[in-house]
């Protein structure tokens, strides 16, 4: 291989996901071990591996994605080496062991077929913008990848009593125990958010995680739910 080219070369597959610099997801896929992955996701791959749009287990899902959340989902399966990627945004790999996390469905990029996952209603936010925000549980042991529009910072709660406040609209993922209430700001909106109108923020207290990215879904996620 020509010297300068070599450094773009693969690593050798150390974990199930990896990330292959910045941008792009790497997944070891092994026969029986599925994976689920963003419609469209897919950039290369080595060996065998097949494609299922919307399978089953995503139909039966979808059923709970008429508030608009959710991201259209394929099967991939087979064995070799698959690369994912989504527009050159920057891809977050998460190793869950037991626990869980709650994610912005537009910055899901894959995950393992055999986590348990579901659509669930953000409780306190209801009384912001009509049904409230809608996000993508997952828990379980097991691989998960996000993406993120610019490299993210990951907020510690901490579990103390000072909350953490973010724009919904720059909001990735959360720890779900984290308890999650709503605020109204009518000063801020000058420097929180890009519409028109009142500034909302999620305010974030005890103990787990949040994650950020540097640039705002452009869905506005508190003035679409209906």
């Amino acid at each position: 291989m020509n010297q300068p080219l070599a450094g773009f070369a693969p690593a050798p597959v150390t974990a199930r996901m990896e990330n292959h610099g910045n941008h792009m997801l790497k997944v070891a896929m092994q026969t029986g071990n599925d994976l689920l992955a963003r419609v469209g996701s897919m950039v290369a791959y080595e060996g065998f591996v097949q494609y299922e749009p919307n399978p089953p287990a995503v139909r039966q899902i979808a059923r709970d994605w008429m508030t608009g959340e959710g991201a259209p989902l394929m099967k991939c399966s087979g064995d070799g080496l698959l690369y994912l990627a989504d527009y050159g945004a920057n891809v977050v790999v998460i190793n869950l062991n037991g626990d869980a996390i709650s994610v912005n469905a537009t910055n899901l990029l894959a995950f393992d077929a055999h986590l348990t996952w579901g659509v669930e209603r953000v409780k306190g936010l209801a009384k912001f913008a009509g049904q409230g925000l809608w996000n993508t549980k997952i828990s379980g042991q097991g691989w998960v990848a996000l993406t993120s529009r610019g490299k993210p910072i990951v907020v510690d709660c901490g579990g103390g009593e000072d909350e953490t406040y973010v724009d919904p609209d720059a909001l990735v993922a959360w720890s779900p125990n984290l308890k999650v209430k709503g605020k109204r700001s009518f000063k801020a909106q000058s420097l929180i958010g890009r519409g028109s109108g009142e500034a909302f923020q999620m305010a974030f207290s005890g103990q787990g995680i949040v994650v950020v990215q540097p640039s705002e879904d452009s869905t506005d996620r508190l003035r679409v739910r209906g």
